[in-house]
């Protein structure tokens, strides 16, 4: 099957004459006169009126920003939306000093929170850069080791996290 480059003009039996404006891995975006933009697969029944070369690449828009976003999700510090749990939206923290003179300090919990979870995701990063590291295998199990003890001791803040399976997880106990 060889496949139509953009500015090839088609007459398709349900959307009658158009032009091809894009081509995905999948389908053909094509620009009907009487239909507007409709997306057909390549595999689809039309007459081609007259052929243009494909000199595009065949990846869509849509491949490209998935792979972006998987790329990105990956090897840098972006991070995916956590949420406090409902009984602490509003809420504060309030520290105050064991010597009553001295002034307390008070932040909204939410502020914390985010704190608590840039620190998270800092500690996936340090993660991967340690897994990709060049490294020997031991020095990283070790430098693992500490990182899932740092977890560990974070899991006194799970109680602030909406979904159980964004919360912090030390090592378990055999």
């Amino acid at each position: 099957m060889k496949i139509l480059g953009i500015g090839s003009r088609i007459n398709h039996e349900e959307f009658g004459l158009g032009v091809v404006t894009n081509v995905s891995t999948k389908d053909y975006w094509v620009t009907f006169i009487e239909n507007g933009l409709e997306t057909i697969a390549l595999d689809s029944k039309f007459e081609i009126i007259e052929y243009v070369e494909n000199e595009v690449d065949t990846v869509s828009f849509f491949d490209v920003e998935t792979t972006l976003k998987n790329l990105l999700k990956q090897w840098s510090d972006v991070s995916e939306v956590v949420h406090i749990g409902d009984k602490w939206k509003g809420g504060k923290l309030i520290m105050e000093p064991k010597d009553p003179k001295l002034a307390s300090k008070e932040i909204p919990i939410e502020t914390f929170f985010h704190k608590i979870v840039m620190v998270r995701d800092r500690l996936r990063v340090m993660e991967q850069k340690i897994n990709s590291s060049k490294l020997d295998d031991l020095d990283k199990v070790d430098l693992q080791q500490y990182i899932t003890r740092i977890y560990g001791s974070l899991t006194t803040f799970n109680i602030l996290f909406k979904i159980k399976e964004q919360q912090f997880e030390g090592s378990k106990s055999e």
